[in-house]
């Protein structure tokens, strides 16, 4: 008997054919594979930062139990399945971790601080998103798409590649600022606006970082050299939690480094930057995401998916509008605002698809000469 070990698109992934254990048993094997190497090699792979917040037996008991699922979903897959690819490697990843010591990895007891990586920080990100996410745009969905639409191994490495490399990011972002811009900072200010309620700091972060940000994005739009690095987020075709994570790294690091220079040299506490950052990281995500929520009087105050979906579509009305990434506010008032109330993007996309698929392909792709068009060689 001939059997298959390649998933194809003609598989079959309805209920009972077990597409849906084997699915969930990889999901499970690589959480519980990257627990153990984060416990086996946690000076290289988890951010020195949050090493002393993880509570170890809680980690363990989360290991063990994504492993035991990743195996048993996997034999269930290789049972039911006639198409082994599935279950065989969740069983490979699950005996793997095992292999490696399992919930019982021993912690090294010497830790160096410095690391720029952090599997800790995906492997949460992952789980945490996942577990939110999928759910609602299941059950709320806007367009009906599968979990694993087209290109979702291409936004699940950019996914992965953003949050192994939060360590080295976050200098690249903030490095600049302090090194460039030391002299612009007063200490009178700083003192001053550090001093204020912190509801009060994170209410104008959000306001000076979104000023900044709404220009900066719009030259990314508009400046040829920085479109070809933008073309990359605006390349997705299908909307969800994890297209937003479609970032190139120059875009993502320029942008943010950018943004953090006015909010350095005002002085704004850490604990108010804190915020602003967890708030901005779930709205980011949130914006993208496939759900059919209008939101008819938050939207007027706040960027919603309705609003961000239409920066992204690929209709001509909508190509360089809403540039804003919170407050629809600065759309109005510099004359780049597009919502219709009652209908959403058609099509998602750059017309002619300029961007090829795959991750390594559009990590290379700004750098590469453009192709000439037909009038260029006219």
């Amino acid at each position: 008997m001939k059997v298959a070990f390649s998933d194809s698109p003609s598989d079959p992934t309805h209920f009972g054919t077990g597409w849906a254990s084997g699915t969930f048993a990889i999901a499970a094997g690589i959480l519980g594979l990257g627990g153990v190497l984060c416990l086996r090699f946690p000076s290289l792979l988890v951010t020195a930062e949050a090493r002393s917040l993880y509570p170890l037996p809680i980690v363990r008991a989360l290991i063990y139990f994504f492993l035991v699922a990743a195996f048993a979903l996997g034999v269930l897959s290789l049972c039911l399945r006639k198409n082994k690819a599935l279950g065989l490697t969740a069983v490979v990843l699950a005996a793997g971790a095992t292999a490696l010591g399992g919930a019982s990895t021993p912690v090294p007891a010497n830790i160096s601080e410095g690391s720029f990586l952090g599997l800790d920080w995906f492997l949460l990100n992952l789980l945490f998103w996942s577990a939110i996410c999928i759910p609602l745009e299941r059950l709320f969905h806007r367009r009906r798409q599968p979990v694993f639409r087209p290109s979702w191994r291409t936004d699940l490495s950019y996914f992965f590649l953003i949050n192994l490399l939060v360590g080295f990011s976050t200098l690249a972002t903030m490095r600049p600022a302090i090194v460039l811009f030391s002299w612009a900072a007063f200490p009178s200010l700083q003192h001053a606006v550090s001093h204020q309620p912190i509801w009060l700091q994170f209410i104008e972060i959000l306001i000076v970082a979104d000023f900044t940000q709404y220009w900066i994005h719009r030259a990314f739009h508009q400046i040829p050299m920085l479109w070809r690095f933008h073309a990359v987020h605006h390349s997705t075709e299908e909307m969800d939690w994890l297209a937003g994570s479609r970032l190139h790294v120059v875009d993502q690091i320029v942008t943010h480094s950018l943004i953090f220079i006015p909010v350095f040299v005002l002085g704004f506490s850490m604990p108010a930057m804190v915020a602003y950052v967890a708030v901005i990281s779930l709205q980011a995500t949130f914006i993208h995401a496939n759900v059919r929520w209008t939101f008819p009087i938050l939207r007027e105050f706040l960027v919603t998916p309705q609003f961000h979906h239409w920066h992204h579509a690929a209709e001509a009305e909508a190509i360089d509008t809403n540039f804003a990434v919170h407050l629809p506010a600065l759309d109005r008032l510099f004359g780049t605002y597009h919502m219709p109330p009652d209908r959403w993007p058609e099509a998602y996309g750059i017309e002619g698809h300029p961007v090829p698929p795959g991750f390594l392909k559009q990590l290379i792709y700004p750098f590469q000469r453009p192709k000439p068009t037909l009038d260029d060689s006219q």
